[in-house]
């Protein structure tokens, strides 16, 4: 495993896979910039970047080494196309509306995305940050929420729910709710034109694709033995069709 003895949260980056590969597609085509808030998902932004040639496979397999530049959340580093620096939940959308706003102000083209976690959405700074993207009608701005239903203290359900379409909207913004481990679907949405600040409610599940970590909270961060690394690694190429 890329991660070695240090662990990485595993089960948070299955969950957004699809979603990375649909959002990293539509940059590919036209100008966008890409912020993670979810910052523990960081092994999923560093596998898409590989796979779509925007780092190398020697950059990935430097993940989480001392002093490295792939930490296991992300540090800003613009050399290697990282626009954020993530860990503290509930920050990234606000620094995704300043750069959606930049363009806007300066009428320049392109998105601006942002990744949050549904557990993160507990956090009031994601809503002072909605209230105003929506009151700026930032419609170069889409967030995408990673809706697994789980945090790191368990299931969302149990600790604090709400009505997260209902709360956006009340915020101005336009909202789809989709299977967020269907990439064509999301793209799709992504596409979405709409004069407001577009979020997509992604349903997914975290650790998906592997038996023993699906919805299961202890594999929010964890280290996989060598058994648990082989079984994983066969689960997924089935699952994948190889």
């Amino acid at each position: 495993m890329v991660a070695g003895p240090n662990g990485a949260h595993i089960a948070p980056s299955l969950s957004c896979v699809e979603i990375l590969t649909a959002i990293f597609a539509y940059m590919t085509e036209s100008y966008g910039l890409f912020v993670l808030s979810k910052g523990h998902a960081g092994l999923a932004l560093y596998a898409a970047m590989k796979e779509f040639g925007i780092i190398s496979a020697a950059d990935f397999d430097t993940f989480e080494t001392n002093g490295g530049e792939f930490p296991g959340q992300p540090s800003k580093n613009l050399a290697k196309h990282i626009e954020y620096s993530s860990g503290s939940l509930g920050m990234g959308l606000s620094y995704a509306c300043g750069r959606a706003l930049a363009l806007k102000q300066r009428s320049l083209n392109g998105k601006v995305f942002v990744l949050l976690g549904d557990g993160e959405t507990n956090e009031g700074s994601v809503w002072e940050s909605a209230m105003f993207a929506g009151f700026n009608h930032l419609k170069n701005l889409i967030a995408v929420v990673d809706f697994n239903g789980m945090q790191g203290d368990g299931f969302s359900k149990d600790i604090l729910t709400f009505d997260q379409a209902g709360m956006w909207r009340s915020c101005g913004w336009h909202v789809q709710e989709c299977d967020g481990h269907d990439s064509a679907v999301i793209s799709r949405c992504l596409t979405e034109q709409t004069d407001e600040p577009l979020v997509i409610l992604a349903r997914t599940v975290k650790g998906k694709g592997v038996s023993f970590m699906e919805n299961v909270r202890e594999w929010h961060h964890g280290r996989l033995t060598q058994n648990q690394y082989q079984t994983a690694l066969s689960e997924l190429e089935v699952g994948n069709g190889n």
